[in-house]
């Protein structure tokens, strides 16, 4: 039994994996989620600010429901997020379509077996007799 406190009341609980939240927390923060998705989906051209003073939520769990694709906004939404990578705007996620691509490829490439170069077999002399320099 993985036993821990709970972020947001103290409160014991049995851990199993994700955030640190009891079941009651993790019940109540669904139930905010649901209300941000709800009054984005009625009022698309808000800002993150005017989202969480209206849900009574805080922008930074905004922004991580954001980076774990949970909310996607419409193009013509105020609210936008930058790539970790290259910095331009996104609408969900952590990285732009391009930056995800390049990921992608350079990943699928890492599991690939480097092809190793022959070793360079020694020319045998033509004549393999032991020879001697000095003859007296």
């Amino acid at each position: 039994m993985n036993a821990r406190n709970c972020k947001n009341c103290g409160r014991i609980f049995n851990y199993v994996s994700g955030l640190p939240l009891c079941p009651a927390c993790r019940d109540l923060m669904e139930e905010k989620f649901q209300t941000v998705k709800e009054y984005i989906q009625n009022n698309k051209d808000t800002t993150m600010k005017t989202v969480a003073e209206e849900c009574d939520v805080d922008e930074n769990q905004i922004r991580q429901w954001i980076r774990e694709e949970r909310l996607v906004f419409a193009d013509d939404s105020g609210i936008v997020l930058q790539c970790e990578i290259c910095g331009r705007s996104i609408r969900t996620g952590r990285y732009c379509d391009k930056c995800k691509q390049e990921t992608m490829r350079d990943l699928a490439g890492a599991g690939r077996q480097p092809v190793r170069p022959q070793p360079v077999q020694k020319k045998e002399k033509e004549n393999p007799r032991m020879r001697f320099l000095d003859n007296r």
